[in-house]
C-alpha cells in the first residue's frame, strides 16, 4: 500500500493506523496547496478531487476519504484490530464517532484553515467546534477511549483533529479528560513513530 500524505494533516490518522496494525506501506508526500508530488507528478492523477488522504492498494486501486481509509486499514489487519467486527454493535459505536468527527469537527476545521472565510463566520465555527470538544471531554470523563472502552480508529482520528485546535486559537487546556486522552494517544509507540516520520516530534 502507498499512503499519500502531508505532515500533520488528516492523513496522519491513516499513517498512525497503518503503524498501529503493523502493515507494510510506502509514503508519497503531497504539497496540498500545489497538488504536486515530491517526484514532480500531479496528485490529481491519483485523486481527482485533490484532497487528502489517499491510499493506493496493492492492486493499484485508490481509496479516498479518511474515515473510509481508517476502516479499511483496521479491517485489513483483521482480528478486530482498532475496530470491532462487522454486525457487532460495538463496531457501530466506533463508526458513530468516525462520522461525527468527519462531518462536524473535521469539516469545521476546514473552514478555519480557509484564509478567505469571513472572520465572523470563523468565530461562529470556532464556538461550535468548542462545543463539540465539550461533548468529547464529557465522553472521555466516563471512559479512557471514545467507544467501547477500547482504543480504536475513532481515537486516532480524534487525536489528529484535536491537534489542530491550537493552530486556530481553540484552547483545549480547560478540558482535563480530553488533554489526558491526547497524552495517552501521543505516548503510544506507533503514534510516536508516525509523528517522528512526519517531522512533527
Amino acid at each position: 500500500m502507498k499512503l499519500y500524505w502531508t505532515p500533520g494533516s488528516c492523513s496522519l490518522a491513516v499513517h498512525i493506523a497503518l503503524r498501529e496494525t503493523g502493515q507494510p506501506f510506502a509514503m508519497a508526500r503531497v504539497d496540498i496547496m500545489t497538488k504536486q508530488l515530491e517526484d514532480g507528478g500531479d496528485y490529481r492523477a491519483v485523486n481527482p478531487r485533490g484532497a487528502l488522504p489517499a491510499l493506493e492498494l496493492d492492486d493499484g486501486q485508490v481509496l479516498t476519504e479518511g474515515a473510509v481509509l481508517l476502516q479499511y486499514v483496521a479491517d485489513k489487519a483483521g482480528g478486530g484490530a482498532l475496530i470491532p467486527q462487522a454486525l457487532d454493535l460495538p463496531r457501530y459505536r466506533v463508526l458513530e464517532w468516525l462520522n461525527h468527527l468527519a462531518t462536524e469537527l473535521h469539516k469545521g476545521f476546514s473552514v478555519l484553515f480557509n484564509p478567505g472565510a469571513p472572520d465572523a463566520f470563523k468565530q461562529a465555527v470556532s464556538a461550535k467546534l468548542t462545543g463539540h470538544f465539550v461533548d468529547m471531554n464529557e465522553a472521555l470523563t466516563a471512559s479512557e477511549w471514545l467507544a467501547n472502552d477500547a482504543y480504536s480508529v475513532a481515537d486516532i482520528y480524534a487525536f489528529v483533529i484535536s491537534n489542530w485546535a491550537g493552530m486556530v486559537g481553540i484552547d483545549l487546556s480547560g478540558f482535563a479528560a480530553l488533554e489526558a486522552f491526547r497524552a495517552r494517544v501521543a505516548a503510544r509507540p506507533a503514534v510516536q513513530a508516525a509523528l517522528k516520520a512526519e517531522g512533527l516530534a
